[in-house]
């Protein structure tokens, strides 16, 4: 049975409440992965702060639009479960590592801020310290600085994002170079200098 008008607004109430907060979205397909293996996945995402929750893709759409994770609404397709935390290498631990150990659970996409991550994204996200990791490094002989270690939890996700952005600018850069009409500048550009230099020759 569908959820009602009123029902749909809660959800997106929620959700909406979530996102706010948010500063990574991972979202994953599970279809044919067992009612056990959910829960399962629901346990380890509660104990560890994450927001899991199977929901309508239309919905989610509503809930993300006019934010900085817009940007995901493209990969909303089939029956997703999306896990949504303020931690970003928090969510993509917890939903990469259950991804690892069941092949019917399928990581489709992520976001952070105004950034759409693809699934080798997230893993590469996952594979970060996440900030009890960092807390325990930094604080645990309490000879860190305070300072020092808010800056450097500040820094994990912003580098993170500054270098997904600058690997993909490269690549589009690779790209323009070896187009078509990039080819034939430069030919052009080679040919002018071989005119040039006969017309020194003969001058």
């Amino acid at each position: 049975m569908g959820l009602n008008l009123e029902q749909k607004q809660a959800v997106v109430a929620e959700v909406s409440a979530q996102v706010k907060q948010a500063q990574a979205i991972v979202v994953a397909e599970y279809r044919g992965l067992e009612v056990k293996d959910m829960t399962d996945l629901r346990k380890k995402a509660r104990t560890s702060g994450v927001y899991l929750r199977v929901l309508k893709n239309t919905l989610v759409r509503r809930a993300v639009a006019d934010t900085p994770f817009a940007g995901l609404s493209d990969k909303m397709v089939g029956p997703l479960a999306y896990g949504i935390c303020s931690d970003p290498v928090k969510v993509a631990k917890v939903l990469h590592e259950f991804a690892k150990g069941n092949e019917k659970f399928v990581i489709k996409a992520g976001a952070m801020a105004n950034l759409v991550m693809s699934p080798k994204d997230v893993a590469s996200l996952a594979s970060m310290p996440s900030r009890e990791e960092l807390l325990s490094k930094l604080l645990g002989p309490m000879q860190a600085p305070i300072a020092k270690f808010v800056r450097t939890l500040n820094e994990v996700p912003g580098k993170f994002v500054r270098t997904v952005a600058a690997v993909r600018d490269q690549k589009e850069k690779q790209a323009n170079l070896t187009s078509p009409m990039c080819g034939n500048s430069l030919a052009k550009q080679k040919k002018k200098k071989t005119l040039n230099k006969k017309r020194l020759m003969t001058s």
